[in-house]
């Protein structure tokens, strides 16, 4: 078994005026620093102008940009998506990010930390699925989920009751450990194509 840490990328997906994000994925970096079994990569989506319009053809400037998030995915061997809920499924540039990219997700674990009002980003969540399936990538089971998330960190960022919410990370991030290693294993011994 390989004994190397997974290299996971935390993808923290909103970009909206005032989003919460950032202390969630923030949170949750927390959680993955307690761990030897996992490297990670923090990437903001606010932090990369993914051009809206696709091309097979893209302008230097459009690849330049793709230039600093493509490898990143690529260089991954696990995903967590860090997602609210926005008008019950989730957020456009987290799309966009998936859109642009077929075969950074393939043959790869997917695990997700969600947030919002009473249903906690769940939604979102379930809309997401879907769509990695469909890119060959395989969503694990749990997940960790803030519902009415405003009320649940302090003004550090921390987490007022973290009980829970750590049980819940540490559950998550077994699975994709599982997962990300297994696939690994297999990648090497024979290269995945869809």
């Amino acid at each position: 078994m390989s004994a190397a840490p997974l290299r996971l990328a935390v993808i923290n997906s909103s970009v909206r005026e005032g989003r919460f994000g950032p202390t969630v994925a923030r949170w949750f970096h927390t959680q993955t620093e307690q761990r030897t079994d996992v490297e990670v990569d923090l990437i903001d989506l606010d932090e990369h102008a993914i051009p809206h319009q696709m091309s097979h053809s893209p302008s230097d400037s459009v690849a330049a940009e793709l230039a600093r998030v493509s490898p990143r995915l690529a260089a991954a061997e696990a995903f967590v998506v860090v997602t609210p809920e926005y008008n019950h499924s989730y957020p456009a540039s987290l799309k966009n990010l998936i859109d642009w990219h077929s075969t950074q997700w393939q043959a790869k674990p997917v695990g997700f930390v969600s947030y919002g009002g009473l249903a906690g980003g769940l939604r979102s969540v379930e809309h997401l699925r879907p769509v990695f399936a469909e890119l060959h990538a395989v969503t694990v089971r749990d997940c960790v989920s803030f519902h009415n998330v405003w009320g649940q960190f302090d003004e550090t960022g921390a987490l007022v009751e973290p009980t829970a919410a750590s049980t819940a990370a540490k559950a998550l991030l077994d699975q994709l450990v599982w997962w990300g290693v297994s696939l690994r294993e297999a990648r090497e011994k024979r290269p995945y194509g869809a």
